[in-house]
């Protein structure tokens, strides 16, 4: 069995003896489970266990976040706040979030992707019910803060695992059927809410979703570390202790060497990667704008606008979900079929064009119709978008990077954008015409990826930038 070093040659099969295999690889290679991912084409049992615990992760972001979005027109009645009030909470929530969107991928750079993962998912799912058994809101946004701290890291963690492991010609697929366990997590969620939260209130339903800490044991049992950034700190040290012997290294080793040593934000931002940065900034900020206004706004849409019951908005975002998971799927199949950008433009015209249609109907068929029919684009769209930020760095600084970005992207599309939303409510209201900024945010989207986005389906991450 082959695979391929840091520095981006073949390596020697597992049970050769070579120097050209790292102390660290060397050690990883005792296990079964590191063997199967570390060079070859073929698809292991070992891949299929990486695909499973990150798409498990994603099922429980998306049961987390709905269920939350789902309960606040409950949790505002219960505490007696107005929209502004509750607005601030959350943003408050999200800005302490920010935070863990750069430390953890940060502190995977440094200790690896797999045990940081596992750590991750335990930690906020033993934090929901913090949030339960909040008795004031400033308790319930103090451990939303902390939820979201330990949420945020799954963002890039898993998607970076699988891109890290998978052969080239699945990764888009597998990171986009992932993807769309996100949106079973939402039909769970959806479900919960409208069987638990309407017959035993929002605390009960919130708490439902503390079983899924058990997935850290599954992660950590299961998945490898990522051959990647095995040898990126082979590399490292190998690097390192030949310098310190006063021996000379190459001059592709020593400028990789000098950025490699100290991984940070500056890097995110140096001539090599800047043009990466730019991409995955605009693709990610996009995305959380078109986003965070849904995620927030629509349950409390649907209750004060359209009259929906507890009942109905619940049951629509059951098939909210499945239409999503449906779309993502789709998207999986498509990038194959046309290639990734034609896919990614595909999902957020469809979606744009629904959202428009959605948001001018008053029947209550035409509701769902439309409300469905642009959950195949608006949620299809991701797979790409979280697969881009994934493959678009180089592994010396892949997580810093992802951090880096979505941390900005957080804070533009859930900090700053929601003021927008709740300005223009105010100034009409209704939502109807901040939820009509979505369709603008996806043609613009599009045609962002159009021009910029650059096509890197089936190519090995070393390909893309080293």
């Amino acid at each position: 069995m082959s695979s391929i070093t840091a520095d981006g040659h073949a390596a020697p099969a597992a049970n050769e003896a070579s120097s050209d295999i790292g102390p660290l690889e060397q050690k990883h290679l005792q296990y079964a489970n590191y063997r199967a991912v570390a060079g070859g084409t073929e698809v292991t049992k070992t891949h299929w266990h990486i695909a499973t615990a990150n798409a498990l992760g994603w099922g429980f972001d998306g049961m987390d976040g709905v269920i939350f979005a789902l309960v606040s027109p409950m949790v505002i009645k219960e505490f007696s706040l107005s929209l502004p009030e509750y607005r601030s909470g959350m943003q408050i929530a999200l800005f302490v979030g920010i935070a863990g969107l750069y430390f953890w991928p940060w502190l995977a750079d440094r200790f690896g992707r797999r045990t940081l993962l596992a750590v991750n998912i335990a930690l906020f799912s033993l934090l929901m019910p913090v949030a339960a058994l909040s008795p004031t809101f400033t308790v319930f946004v103090i451990a939303r803060s902390f939820l979201f701290f330990a949420l945020n890291g799954e963002w890039s963690l898993g998607s970076m695992l699988v891109a890290e492991t998978w052969p080239a010609r699945l990764r888009q697929r597998v990171i986009t059927i992932t993807r769309s366990a996100w949106c079973l997590g939402a039909t769970l969620a959806g479900a919960i809410t409208g069987l638990v939260a309407a017959n035993f209130g929002w605390r009960v339903a919130v708490m439902v979703p503390g079983v899924i800490a058990l997935l850290a044991i599954y992660i950590r049992s299961t998945c490898p570390e990522s051959p990647y950034w095995v040898r990126a700190q082979d590399r490292k040290r190998r690097i390192s202790e030949t310098l310190a012997r006063g021996g000379t290294v190459s001059a592709d080793d020593g400028a990789w060497f000098g950025k490699a040593k100290s991984v940070g934000i500056r890097q995110v931002f140096l001539p090599d990667v800047l043009p990466a940065t730019l991409v995955a900034l605009f693709v990610a900020c996009a995305s959380t704008c078109i986003y965070g206004t849904v995620g927030a706004w629509m349950p409390l849409y649907l209750s004060t606008e359209k009259h929906w019951s507890t009942t109905e908005y619940s049951l629509f975002y059951v098939f909210y979900g499945l239409c999503g998971f449906l779309g993502l799927c789709l998207v999986g199949w498509l990038i194959d079929k046309i290639g990734r950008r034609r896919a990614f433009i595909i999902t957020l015209i469809e979606g744009a064009i629904f959202m428009t249609l959605w948001v001018y109907s008053e029947d209550r068929v035409l509701l769902w119709t439309f409300g469905l029919l642009w959950c195949l684009g608006f949620l299809g769209f991701w797979g790409p978008s979280t697969t881009l930020t994934a493959e678009i760095f180089p592994t010396r600084i892949r997580g810093a990077a992802n951090g880096v970005v979505w941390a900005i992207a957080y804070f533009v599309g859930f900090v700053l954008f929601p003021f927008v939303s709740i300005a223009l409510q105010q100034h009409t209201g209704s939502f109807a015409l901040a939820f009509l900024c979505i369709p603008v945010l996806m043609i613009a989207m599009a045609v962002g990826v159009f021009l910029w986005v650059p096509e890197h389906s089936g190519k090995e991450l070393n390909e893309i930038i080293e």
